[in-house]
């Protein structure tokens, strides 16, 4: 029984795999993030002094041979410090979303499991929260406990997990009906078994989509806290405290500001793209 599940499970993922691969859009959205991944890997060989090496006499430099992307105020190289950039960006991309996701699916499933009260007591604690603008339950949560990589990603984290919890419910709501479950529960399993084993891998396709399309509001809204002061600070080369440092100089040296910019609009571009394309080819109604 469990070999036919897992074959079963193999087929279903080749299945995803053939229809994603003829999303052109998607294909497209994941070479944008692997070329990503691939510049953030990289980073220590490209720039191997490191993000914060200064050369004064090579301040504001405009884009040559010997820097691609031209240098800032201190002298230091803008593709450098935005490759090192990517590791601090996808970090807390995608910490933010694993905690966000983790706490949203165990708030969401044991709603829809237990239902009635429970479902009740936790849908409308989850209503209050979503009543507070992310943005700006962020901004207190930075505010209160100070700027540091940590906090970034615990404060996009709780603003995040509302909408995974709705996600969640929903789909165990789908499925939580469904004959094996009933077997399952009248072959004594326990309710932890049930939610782990039985359910919530039929309840993947919806989960992962809004996960990865969460990466990229994740990464945004890192950006948006370091631009106004209250993400990472410098000398750490985060994309937005990037473009916050660089704005001050964007009539005269506008490349300081111009690359991060297109760093934050191609990841979330690829994201967007990939989750667009990933959402399409979980469909069950685009099988055949």
């Amino acid at each position: 029984m469990q070999k036919t599940k897992k074959v079963e499970s193999n087929s279903m993922w080749r299945d995803v795999w053939k229809r994603l691969r003829r999303n052109k859009a998607a294909m497209f959205g994941l070479a944008l993030l692997c070329i990503i991944f691939a510049g953030a890997l990289l980073a220590g060989v490209i720039g191997p002094e490191g993000y914060d090496y200064q050369v004064l006499r090579d301040r504001n430099m405009p884009p040559c041979w010997a820097h691609p992307f031209g240098t800032d105020h201190a002298g230091r190289d803008i593709l450098v410090r935005i490759l090192y950039g990517a590791r601090i960006s996808l970090l807390i991309g995608f910490s933010a979303v694993i905690v966000s996701v983790s706490v949203g699916t165990v708030i969401g499933a044991s709603a829809a499991y237990y239902g009635e009260k429970v479902d009740n007591l936790l849908m409308r604690f989850i209503d209050v929260w979503m009543a507070i603008p992310s943005i700006l339950l962020s901004i207190a949560i930075m505010a209160a406990f100070g700027s540091s990589i940590q906090n970034l990603v615990l404060a996009i984290a709780i603003g995040s997990i509302p909408g995974h919890a709705r996600v969640v419910r929903s789909a165990v709501l789908s499925v939580k009906n469904q004959e094996y479950i009933e077997a399952a529960i009248s072959n004594g399993a326990s309710d932890f078994r049930i939610i782990t084993r039985y359910i919530l891998p039929n309840c993947m396709a919806p989960i992962i989509v809004q996960a990865t399309m969460s990466v990229a509001k994740a990464i945004l809204s890192a950006s948006s806290l370091s631009f106004i002061g209250l993400g990472v600070t410098q000398p750490i080369p985060e994309w937005g405290a990037m473009l916050s440092v660089g704005r001050n100089a964007i009539r005269d040296y506008p490349w300081i500001i111009t690359f991060p910019g297109l760093a934050i609009m191609t990841a979330i571009y690829g994201i967007n793209l990939f989750g667009d394309g990933l959402r399409d080819a979980l469909d069950p109604r685009l099988k055949h």
